[in-house]
């Protein structure tokens, strides 16, 4: 690849990044969605944190994990249980954590 069509190729990605992003800035008011769009945006958040989670959490090397010995599974158990049980974030990443780490190096999972 040339250093023109590197170039070109960066300056297409920032045109099309700049127009897309600024969609929601042209319009003079705000545009009408349906209920039925505003209830799926609702979603959105939550879906595509469990679209990044969830195969970080059973897959290893794109392939699902074969054994119950791994400290990812009950480091989410925990950190889930944790949340339910108090609301709290902070407290669900440190019981996460802490269950991960005593895994892995103190028991070398």
């Amino acid at each position: 690849m040339s250093v023109w069509e590197a170039a070109l190729g960066i300056l297409g990605m920032a045109v099309i990044t700049m127009v897309t992003r600024s969609f929601f800035m042209i319009p003079d008011r705000e545009v009408p969605l349906p209920q039925w769009v505003r209830d799926g945006l609702r979603y959105a958040p939550l879906a595509a944190l469990a679209a990044v989670i969830v195969p970080e959490i059973v897959m290893t090397q794109g392939e699902l994990i074969h054994t119950w010995k791994d400290a990812r599974l009950y480091a989410a158990a925990v950190g889930t249980a944790y949340f339910f049980w108090k609301r709290g974030i902070l407290g669900t990443i440190i019981s996460g954590t802490a269950v991960m780490l005593t895994l892995r190096i103190g028991l070398g999972w």
